[in-house]
């Protein structure tokens, strides 16, 4: 299953707090901060809530090493 990399560049100051809730859920806390999730239905409703707050970029299996 391909994994999704998922970056926070703009700052949850001014968001609504479920939107705050939603980067949190997502594993980011600071801007610039990256985190790496499976590419699921649930992942994909929670980026598409917080869209303009949040870079992503798909990554393949190879290139990530589980920590």
């Amino acid at each position: 299953m391909a994994k999704l990399k998922i970056t926070l560049v703009r700052s949850t100051i001014a968001c609504l707090p479920r939107q705050r809730a939603t980067v949190r859920c997502l594993g980011l806390r600071k801007t610039g901060s990256s985190t790496v999730q499976e590419n699921s239905p649930a992942i994909k409703g929670m980026i598409q809530k917080v869209a303009h707050l949040v870079k992503v970029e798909e990554v393949n299996a190879q290139g990530v090493r589980d920590a």
